[in-house]
């Protein structure tokens, strides 16, 4: 196949073939052939001393090579995972510590937490030997809800966090500003809120395979990551104090990240240290159950939230209270959904000239909080778009006219938010109207009646949100040609299920002419990607994505000036179209990749002129100083039957501004996947503990994850608006089904509700318990 697919076109994800027919590379399927394995035993309490771990028995076990405790990585110099430090234009003080060990010393603050590896010739082996090890743990009062730990005589999480366990505090805005605006408003809307703690689930759970050069100095860690660099960065600066180069970390194909694999984690750094200590490669193959304990939670936080209008509805401020968990240690990206993205991303779409935002992170013994889907942008829409309808409903006025009267519009773009967020473009209340005909509004009182005839009750939802995404701050891009024709493309972005080895090709193929088949895509190895940082927060087409587009854009440079020399044209003369150099106004042309390989032979054989380039070879970067603003309208339609509280989301539209759409096909992809994950959390999911800190919700026979079944055919449009801000004019689009459908739905099943005179004053997620008691009160 020698088609060019450029940009826009719905090309088919060319690694589904490999990966739909068992031809992907997860770190489970490496077989270095003398590697041991690992396994843990974990903290069974929420909290404790640890006063001694006997391994005798273990070390007795069958097949078993070592067993190590905290004491021994302690005794190494290891240091801790700790929170990442500010990034640029955040606002943000320096949070107290609380570094994460490889394996507990000391004190355990979580349950699940990693106390001993066992490393044994077998997987079978070394989880039978960690049944074996017994630890003595004096166990010590637990606070577990945000409630508890903030509460007068809470149990401290860290001695240095009593009495109140708040790591940081943080505000954004003009209290001053803002308290005479609420004074002079002519109706205040208040909410109570919870944003439900979450687990990721990505389909892969996390394995690791530690390596050690003893003659280099050198560890290699392969692991499902979201970007190789970021995990290097951590190990290295963190914990094994050493330079970049004497950690190198692969990344082969990612079963999902959702942010769940940004960073390392506990288990990668104890099997480095046993690999080390061992002289032979040690791998670990994480659990559904270990995931569950383990990995970083997301979500958790309590808001308070005030919204003033004027007589005739303009928004005049908001003040929003919110006390964020962190869980037991503060995760490397921890502390920025709740003091970054969520406070960016008010007052969303909306002329609001005052905000005062509080935050307060709180320590528990769970386990830690970290990015996920959404990552602070959801609440930030949850909190807003709760308000509006919620405002409308009270004040007697269109939920959809409240929201016309208060859009930003166009003529006022850029325009900078009460936040310090600049957006450059946007056309919300059109994008509102495409939402609302693909949505069939006008049909809906119809289809309310019908559903009144059948005895449920039937809600409408709406969700107009921004985001503030990518940045951070730069990533880069290498291309290559390579001998037998094709093209080499490098980079530090990591796919994890986002399409990036079609959607990179297709820029490459548009900019270059070149055949979409003939472009490779490399990614995942620190000892050959270029700078960068990891795919999260939408960042990806924008941030790799304009790094691609300039170094195509210098290898048309180089080649313009090697086609002059070649076709004895001056440079100024050399047109660049379809694959093609051609001289201007003649019919003397020469294909790139020929171009490409005239120059290495010329190169080699010493025949090159000393003023052109020695290569066509290139590698650029692109850096970003502001976010970028993807948008949307969603819709939802639910249906309640009234005597049961049972749920059923039954319509959904999304209409969403990403900017330039690179492939909508995988676009549509990505709203459909982020709406199931809103849905889920919205009327299903929920991380629970009990009151001593043990996890109920450890399997998915206890975790209520969305099934085709709940989530409604969704219809997508688009409304791209091109962002002014980077070369390809996108804006990012892997959260935008989170952060529409979570108020979203919320909304619908709140205006349901409504038609019977209950409120939606329940926390998420709203289980078909909390709508019957709704609708049902016995006070």
């Amino acid at each position: 196949m020698t088609d060019t697919f450029g940009t826009s076109q719905p090309v088919r994800r060319r690694e589904d073939v490999r990966l739909l027919t068992g031809r992907g590379r997860y770190i489970d399927d490496l077989d270095e052939g003398a590697h041991l394995h690992a396994a843990f035993l974990r903290a069974t309490v929420a909290h404790g001393r640890i006063a001694s771990i006997d391994a005798s028995a273990a070390l007795d076990a069958p097949g078993v090579v070592a067993v190590f405790t905290g004491d021994d990585l302690k005794q190494a110099g290891l240091g801790g995972i700790h929170a990442r430090p500010p990034l640029p234009g955040t606002e943000m003080d320096p949070p107290i510590m609380t570094p994460r060990p490889g394996l507990a010393y000391g004190v355990v603050r979580h349950v699940g937490e990693p106390v001993a590896v066992v490393i044994a010739r077998t997987r079978k082996q070394a989880e039978d030997a960690a049944e074996l090890v017994f630890a003595d743990i004096e166990e010590l009062p637990a606070a577990v809800e945000i409630a508890d730990a903030t509460a007068d005589g809470a149990p401290a999480v860290w001695p240095d966090l009593a009495p109140d366990n708040i790591a940081l505090r943080w505000h954004k805005g003009d209290r001053e500003a803002c308290d005479a605006a609420f004074a002079r408003a002519a109706h205040v809307t208040r909410l109570r809120l919870r944003n439900n703690r979450l687990a990721g689930n990505p389909m892969e759970p996390r394995s690791s395979l530690a390596e050690y050069d003893a003659e280099a100095d050198r560890y290699t860690l392969t692991c499902a990551s979201q970007g190789v660099h970021y995990m290097q960065e951590v190990l290295c600066e963190h914990v094994f104090d050493l330079p970049r180069e004497k950690i190198r970390i692969r990344t082969f194909d990612v079963g999902g990240g959702f942010g769940i694999k940004e960073q390392p984690y506990p288990e990668d750094v104890a099997i480095l240290y046993a690999a080390r200590e061992l002289g032979r490669p040690v791998k670990w193959q994480g659990t559904r159950s270990e995931h569950f304990l383990c990995d970083n939670h997301a979500r958790d936080a309590e808001v308070e939230a005030e919204l003033a209008l004027a007589e005739d509805g303009e928004f005049l401020a908001i003040r929003v209270s919110a006390d964020d968990a962190m869980g037991a240690y503060i995760a490397c990206h921890g502390p920025f959904p709740s003091i970054r993205n969520m406070p960016n991303g008010l007052p969303l779409v909306y002329r609001t000239p005052v905000i005062d935002i509080s935050v307060r992170l709180v320590m528990t013994n769970t386990a830690s909080i970290g990015p996920y889907r959404g990552a602070g942008r959801e609440q930030a829409s949850v909190v807003m778009e709760r308000l509006v309808d919620t405002a409308a409903r009270e004040m007697g006025i269109d939920p959809i006219e409240l929201r016309r009267r208060n859009f930003i519009q166009p003529e006022q773009m850029p325009y900078t938010s009460p936040s310090g967020r600049t957006y450059d473009v946007g056309e919300f209340e059109a994008v509102l109207d495409k939402a609302l005909a693909l949505a069939d509004h006008d049909g809906y009182a119809a289809r309310r009646a019908d559903s009144e005839g059948r005895g449920k009750l039937r809600g409408l939802g709406i969700a107009c949100t921004i985001e503030g995404v990518g940045a951070m701050p730069y990533e880069g891009a290498i291309v290559r040609f390579a001998e037998d024709g094709r093209i080499e493309l490098t980079v530090a972005s990591q796919s994890q299920g986002q399409g990036h080895e079609t959607a990179f090709a297709q820029l490459i193929s548009e900019r270059l002419g070149m055949p979409f088949d003939d472009v490779e895509l490399r990614q995942g190895d620190s000892d050959d990607v270029p700078i960068g940082f990891a795919t999260i927060g939408s960042r990806s087409m924008i941030m790799a994505g304009s790094a691609i587009a300039n170094t195509c854009d210098a290898v048309i440079e180089k080649g313009r000036a090697w086609a002059g020399h070649l076709l004895e044209a001056a440079e100024a003369d050399i047109e660049f179209a379809e694959g093609r150099f051609r001289v201007a106004g003649t019919d003397r042309d020469i294909e790139l990749r020929e171009l490409a390989g005239k120059v290495r032979a010329a190169v080699a054989a010493g025949d090159a002129p000393p003023d052109l380039p020695d290569t066509l070879d290139s590698e650029e970067e692109y850096r970003a100083s502001e976010q970028f603003f993807p948008n949307g309208c969603h819709i939802s339609e639910v249906e309640i039957d009234p005597d049961t509280g049972d749920l059923a989301v039954v319509r959904y539209v999304a209409v969403d501004d990403v900017g330039n759409v690179i492939n909508p096909m995988i676009v549509h992809g990505q709203v459909h996947g982020g709406v199931a994950q809103g849905i889920g959390q919205a009327t299903r999911e929920e991380v629970r503990y009990d009151e001593t800190g043990q996890l109920l919700t450890g399997s998915f026979m206890d975790y209520a994850m969305p099934r085709a079944t709940d989530v409604p055919m969704v219809d997508t449009g688009f409304h791209p608006v091109p962002s002014t801000t980077n070369p390809l004019g996108v804006k990012g689009i892997g959260e935008s089904g989170v952060v529409g459908a979570v108020p979203s739905v919320m909304n619908a099943i709140a205006d349901a509700l409504a038609s019977r005179g209950a409120r939606v004053d329940f926390d998420m997620p709203a289980t078909s318990e909390k709508i019957w008691r709704a609708l049902n009160p016995t006070d």
